[in-house]
């Protein structure tokens, strides 16, 4: 190809790619397999690596990830964070306008703007290089969050382009997609995880998280919407707006300018009605004067400025009556109340269920059979009971108590203590528990199994073909029998057990998450793989040996110990290995850089400042020293970070260990 070829295709690669990546993040609607997707990522990174010049700052495979960050440095704001002044009501709002137009006139123009139910950020950009992210914190100092924020698709690392000021601050909101929200609230309690309440928590407690590589994999998005800098290069908010979007900055298309209080308050009346058909929550509009002098000319309160104001829509809520309250199994035997409602009109849609989380929540409702309750819609995705009206409650209704025994098979219900939610133990017994773990397991993040999908799982099993995940193995042995059935064509199952077949191919950290140990998810399942290598390894550890694996603590170790306990797992994991699946990982052969640390053994433990545990396991073996998994009499070097577990270290002491830190490791090397 010519270089206008070659560039012509990296700007067609990087377009697409980052389309997908948007559907599959933001709207959890992928429309490309992985494979497809992973295909068309290295032939980008091919094309970009023989081609430097024409790497784009957009470009999917310039986002970062990986970097561990102990704690977060407190940073003090350029110019403060204020918060904006609330109101509920639009009389606040004239009498907000008259104020205004007291101190400048009525020559002025508002910008109204959707107010974002997420994390404020601050950005700082330096010669068109992002180097700080900051978040709100208590509006004069916040933490620095740089290494997380870069993650995010949608923020450049370097922006260009005409008139780029050589230093300013951009401000915005962090925020999650209720697509991406549901689904990923979903996996959590499929885990056995505690749910978030609603996107913002989730964007919240993502941006704060300590490994990079764990933000990346959660889908954040970021609108920004306002432009700081010592000198002002737009007369206006509105014209400031629409340059930093050919900078390069994601921008809402849905602001307004409004000439006078009538079209503002049109475009609250609309939005009030309009907020639900959105993608991501919003819970107000923001209304700001124009004019950057006249900003100056009103000034700032001690908490907020003169010039902009909130105006802050009420939660959707209505009352309906309680039908009853139902229990849903899950595949890991979490059973989860919903209360089940009459049905009734609640922000543009048809309320007829809500979540009533576990049996906390019952007790604290205090709820009756037939009560009238109130039902809210606002910052949470799934409808919410929040309260009883107790002058409607019937004298002889019966109070509510959650179940004792599963709903689906009579097992009495088990509570670890600590733990909000109750289990149904019967995995093997356990209707929803048993298509559940089948279902998990065929998904495309998991196996991936083309031709196979929850309908399909769900007939074989009633038909009886399958009851095991092992079973799914054995459908070849079915295939006539499979092709008579309605609605199985011969070519869907040929499909189907190709697939099957195709997925024996599957590493073993995709097996290993498919196996539906309770809190053992995508990424925990990489880790215990990398850590243990094999099945068997990992079958025959102790508690003491499992926490010694990265992010491995206490309640996923005992989870592990119980799952292998029982001899059907065992058993089916025979299965598994004899029908050919992936019980280990694929060893690379190791090109040493040196011999420096060959005949030595080292356990990594703690936080490191500089480089993530994996890097600096992969600096140790690949200067011949080797990995052990745990402290014993075989080991010659304890490198320790910090958060190392006390037991670890007095255990080291024992020994007679040498503890060496980071820097030490690096001196060994020379």
């Amino acid at each position: 190809m010519s270089l206008f070829e070659i560039k012509e295709k990296i700007d067609a690669l990087v377009t697409e790619l980052n389309r997908h990546n948007y559907n599959y993040y933001q709207l959890a609607m992928p429309t490309i397999s992985d494979y497809e997707f992973d295909q068309k990522l290295k032939e980008l990174e091919k094309l970009e690596q023989e081609n430097p010049a024409f790497i784009r700052i957009d470009s999917p495979t310039q986002k970062v990830g990986g970097e561990i960050t102990k704690t977060f440095k407190t940073v003090t704001h350029k110019w403060p964070m204020l918060s904006l002044g609330n109101t509920y009501n639009e009389q606040d709002l004239v009498d907000f306008d008259q104020r205004i137009r007291k101190i400048i006139g009525d020559n002025f123009e508002y910008v109204c703007e959707l107010k974002f139910d997420g994390l404020s950020i601050s950005l700082t950009y330096e010669n068109g290089d992002l180097i700080r992210a900051v978040t709100r914190g208590d509006g004069t100092k916040g933490d620095e969050v740089t290494t997380n924020i870069k993650t995010i698709r949608t923020i450049p690392h370097r922006i260009k382009g005409e008139g780029i000021l050589p230093s300013f601050e951009i401000r915005g909101e962090v925020f999650m997609h209720k697509a991406a929200f549901e689904k990923l609230n979903q996996e959590r309690i499929e885990n056995g995880e505690q749910p978030f309440a609603n996107p913002r928590n989730f964007a919240s407690g993502t941006v704060k998280m300590q490994n990079s590589a764990e933000v990346a994999k959660r889908p954040l998005d970021c609108f920004l919407y306002f432009l700081y800098a010592d000198k002002k290069p737009f007369p206006t908010h509105w014209e400031s707006l629409h340059a930093v979007e050919k900078w390069g900055f994601k921008i809402s298309q849905e602001s307004k300018l409004c000439k006078n209080l009538a079209e503002v308050f049109d475009f609250i009346t609309y939005w009030d009605q309009e907020r639900f058909k959105l993608s991501y929550d919003i819970d107000g509009i923001v209304i700001k004067v124009n004019s950057y002098a006249q900003q100056e000319e009103l000034g700032f309160t001690a908490k907020s400025p003169r010039w902009a104001i909130s105006y802050k829509f009420k939660a959707a809520e209505v009352e309906t009556e309680l039908i009853e309250v139902t229990y849903q199994v899950g595949r890991t035997g979490a059973v989860t109340p919903v209360a089940n409602l009459k049905p009734v009109l609640l922000a543009g849609t048809t309320v007829k269920r809500a979540t009533l989380h576990n049996a906390n929540e019952i007790e604290r409702l205090d709820l009756y059979e037939g009560d009238t309750v109130l039902v809210e819609k606002g910052g949470e995705i799934i409808p919410k009971i929040m309260g009883v009206n107790l002058d409607k409650r019937k004298s002889d209704a019966q109070k509510i108590h959650y179940i004792t025994h599963c709903p689906e098979c009579g097992t009495e219900l088990v509570r670890k203590v600590g733990e909000a939610v109750h289990y149904c133990p019967n995995d093997e017994g356990c209707r929803p528990q048993i298509i559940g773990k089948m279902q998990h397991f065929i998904s495309r993040k998991v196996m991936n199994i083309d031709g196979i999908g929850d309908e399909t799982i769900e007939t074989l099993y009633s038909k009886g073909f399958i009851r095991h995940i092992s079973d799914i193995y054995n459908l070849k042995q079915d295939e006539d029998s499979l092709k008579q059935m309605d609605r199985f064509g011969e070519k869907s199952v040929t499909n189907m057990l190709l697939g099957i077949e195709n997925s024996k191919q599957m590493p073993f950290e995709k097996v290993l998450f498919g196996l539906g140990i309770r809190y053992v998810g995508e990424t925990v399942a990489k880790k215990l793989a990398l850590h243990f290598k094999n099945i068997q390894n990992l079958q025959h550890a102790s508690f003491e040996q499992l926490i010694e694996a990265e992010e491995i603590g206490e309640r996923i170790a005992q989870s592990i110990l119980e799952y292998f306990s029982d001899e059907t797992h065992i058993n089916e994991i025979n299965k598994l290995i004899t029908y050919g699946l992936q019980f280990e990982i694929e060893e690379k052969e190791v090109i040493l850089q040196s011999e420096s640390l060959l005949g030595q053994t080292f356990l990594i433990s703690g936080v490191f400042e500089n480089h993530s545990r994996e890097e600096l396991k992969k600096i140790i073996e690949d200067n011949g020293g080797k990995m052990l998994s745990s402290i014993s009499a075989k080991l010659n070097y304890l490198v320790a970070g910090d958060n190392m577990g006390p037991s670890k270290l007095e255990k080291a002491n024992k020994l007679n260990i040498p503890i060496i830190s980071e820097q030490d490791l690096f001196n060994l090397l020379g």
